[in-house]
C-alpha cells in the first residue's frame, strides 16, 4: 500500500514536472495535485530534493526500459549507432526528465539507475572490443559517447523547435563513434590496439575456471593488454 501510494504521488509529480517543469514541482503543488496532506508528502519523500531525487530514478528507470528494448543487429557498431538515437530522442521526448537527469545542480549526486545506464553503454562496447573494432579501451570509449551524447542533446533542448537540427547530431555521432572504432575487424585491420582490446573482451567474458591461469595471473594479462591499447 505504502508503495503503491508512493507511486501514485510520482506519476502525478512527474505529469508537473513534463508540463511545467522542476521549478514547478514543489510539495505543496504535489501534494495539492494528488489530493495528499502535504505531511504525508515529507513523509514519504522528505523535502523537495527528496522528491527530485525520487523522480531522476523515475526517469532513468524509463530510460532503461526504452534501452532494454532496442534489439541486437548482429553489428555491434551500428547497435552503439542506434543506442545513440535512441537516448537523443527520449531527451527530446522527455526533456524536463532529461534535464533532471543529466543536467542536475548537485555535483556527484546520480541515482543508482544512472550507474546502470552507465553500465549498458560498457556492455555495449564489450561487444565492440570483442570483435576488434574498438580503438580505446571500454571505460574510457564509454566516457567519451556519454559526454558527447549528453553535451548534444542538452544543446538540442535549448533550441527552439523551429530551430533544432537533428542533423548536428548524426553528425557528431559519426565523428565521435569514427574516432572509437575501426573500419574493419583485425582480420584486415592488423592494428595492435584492437588485437589487445579484444583479447582482453575475451577474458572478461570468460569463466575463469575454463582459463589456464590463476586469477592473479589473468588479473596481470589484462592490465598488460590493456596497456598495449593505450
Amino acid at each position: 500500500m505504502h508503495e503503491t501510494k508512493k507511486r501514485q504521488i510520482l506519476e502525478v509529480a512527474a505529469g508537473i514536472l513534463e508540463r511545467e517543469g522542476a521549478q514547478a514541482v514543489s510539495t505543496r503543488s504535489v501534494a495539492a495535485a494528488a489530493g495528499v496532506r502535504a505531511a504525508s508528502l515529507y513523509q514519504l519523500f522528505g523535502d523537495k530534493d527528496g522528491l527530485l531525487a525520487a523522480l531522476a530514478i523515475l526517469a532513468f528507470d524509463r530510460y532503461l526500459d526504452e534501452k532494454h528494448l532496442l534489439s541486437s543487429t548482429g553489428d555491434p557498431v551500428d547497435d552503439m549507432r542506434r543506442g545513440w538515437d535512441a537516448h537523443v530522442d527520449f531527451g527530446l521526448r522527455h526533456p524536463a526528465f532529461y534535464l533532471l537527469m543529466f543536467g542536475s545542480d548537485r555535483p556527484g549526486r546520480r541515482p543508482p539507475a544512472a550507474t546502470e545506464a552507465h553500465d549498458l553503454v560498457l556492455k555495449f562496447l564489450d561487444r565492440v572490443a570483442a570483435v576488434g573494432r574498438l580503438r580505446v579501451a571500454p571505460v574510457l570509449a564509454a566516457r567519451l559517447l556519454q559526454a558527447a551524447v549528453t553535451g548534444v542533446t542538452l544543446s538540442l533542448i535549448a533550441d527552439p523547435d523551429e530551430n533544432r537540427d537533428l542533423e548536428i547530431s548524426a553528425r557528431v555521432r559519426e565523428t565521435v563513434i569514427g574516432s572509437l572504432v575501426t573500419d574493419a575487424p583485425p582480420d584486415v585491420d592488423s592494428g595492435l590496439a584492437s588485437r589487445a582490446l579484444a583479447l582482453d573482451a575475451a577474458i572478461a567474458a570468460a569463466d575463469q575456471a575454463d582459463l589456464p591461469l590463476r586469477p592473479a595471473e589473468t588479473a596481470l594479462l589484462r592490465d598488460w593488454l590493456q596497456q598495449l591499447a593505450r
